[in-house]
């Protein structure tokens, strides 16, 4: 499985950008995909993540600013990033872990969660500032 993110850049405060990303090669047609970031100096740690059912989750400092969702095209996710601040500069990394069933995703509780077997990108950078 391949994950690919673009979209980041330099933005000033205030601004806005699109993160995409695109996983190819998984067949799994039960998934979760989302975003993780990481600052200098910093642990990674959830943006927000999306299933295959669409139910969404926020880490509560992206709440109202951010937005998660689903392209038509099958595994792939996008991150509207909005009234960006200094403290959201971070490497962005899009994640993608599939399920066998349905049922497997709806027992895990800590769906959001994304582990070192997850399939990765290479990340995005995204900086904000004056």
């Amino acid at each position: 499985v391949k994950v690919v993110e673009s979209g980041g850049g330099l933005v000033q405060p205030g601004g806005s950008l699109r993160l995409s990303c695109i996983a190819s090669g998984s067949s799994f047609s039960v998934y979760v995909m989302g975003w993780y970031r990481q600052a200098p100096g910093k642990q990674r740690e959830l943006v927000a993540a999306i299933t295959s059912d669409q139910r969404t989750t926020y880490a509560d400092a992206m709440k109202g600013r951010f937005t998660i969702s689903r392209g038509s095209a099958k595994d792939t996710v996008f991150l509207q990033l909005t009234s960006l601040k200094p403290e959201d500069t971070a490497v962005y990394y899009c994640f993608r872990r599939g399920y066998n069933t349905r049922a497997a995703l709806d027992n895990d509780e800590n769906w959001s969660a994304a582990y070192e077997y997850d399939y990765w990108g290479q990340g995005t950078q995204v900086t904000v500032s004056v």
